[in-house]
């Protein structure tokens, strides 16, 4: 199963990471390498990744956030680059089934763990950057974690939508917001939609975990809400 699941990650990553070796690496817990001798563990190129992650997101912050503060853009860059959001990615991304684990982390739920998915993920990111050069792990970066950049960075405001949506529909006297979220797509490949509504206000968002899919369709809803007139409730439901 597990040499399943490393075939169809590396079919996944091939326009970025081609060097089998550095995938395998990259998936190789210290709990596994400690069943095995002579094998080394993931954590140098988690450290190398995090870094060109933290580069790569900084950098298009820079660009496309012009007007923000120093302050502001490190906030956002911090809730792209946690293990809060990395884990979802990882996890559809099918790295959790791919992970090279130990007996007694395999046995504790070690493939689901957000900061074993978050680490291999970055791990992952370092050896396409060695594999494939810089050009290659920013791309990387942009397929995997795009929509989730786009969401921290479209945000008018700091703070979470769903909880400013929840005050903004207090102050205008309308009901609390109601999410209806589903997921389609195989597991290694799921995606989430969700609508929120808010009386006959609605709102939708897209992505790759089901707290992404809910932040965008809150985003979208206190767009609408905001604008002037307010009247525009979106398409009608069915």
């Amino acid at each position: 199963m597990q040499e399943t699941a490393e075939a169809a990650l590396a079919a996944r990553l091939s326009p970025y990471l081609r060097d089998p070796g550095l995938l395998h690496l990259a998936l190789a817990h210290r709990s596994w390498c400690a069943e095995h001798p002579g094998e080394e563990s993931n954590e140098r190129l988690e450290f190398l990744g995090d870094a060109v992650l933290g580069v790569v997101v900084t950098e298009h912050l820079y660009r496309a956030l012009s007007a923000r503060a120093e302050g502001d853009m490190a906030r956002i860059r911090s809730g792209v680059v946690s293990t809060e959001a990395l884990a979802p990615v990882a996890a559809a991304l099918g790295v959790g089934e791919a992970l090279l684990l130990g007996r007694g982390e395999e046995s504790s739920g070690g493939r689901a763990k957000a900061s074993l998915l978050a680490d291999a993920l970055e791990a992952l990111i370092g050896a396409a950057y060695l594999a494939s050069g810089a050009a290659a792990a920013e791309a990387m970066v942009g397929d995997l974690l795009g929509d989730l950049v786009l969401a921290e960075t479209a945000r008018r405001e700091l703070g979470d939508a769903k909880n400013r949506l929840q005050e903004l529909a207090a102050r205008l006297s309308l009901p609390t917001p109601a999410y209806e979220t589903t997921g389609r797509g195989p597991d290694h490949a799921r995606s989430f939609r969700s609508v929120v509504t808010v009386g006959e206000h609605l709102g939708e968002g897209e992505g790759r975990s089901k707290k992404l899919a809910e932040r965008l369709a809150a985003e979208a809803l206190l767009v609408r809400l905001a604008a002037p007139g307010r009247g525009a409730a979106g398409p009608p439901r069915a």
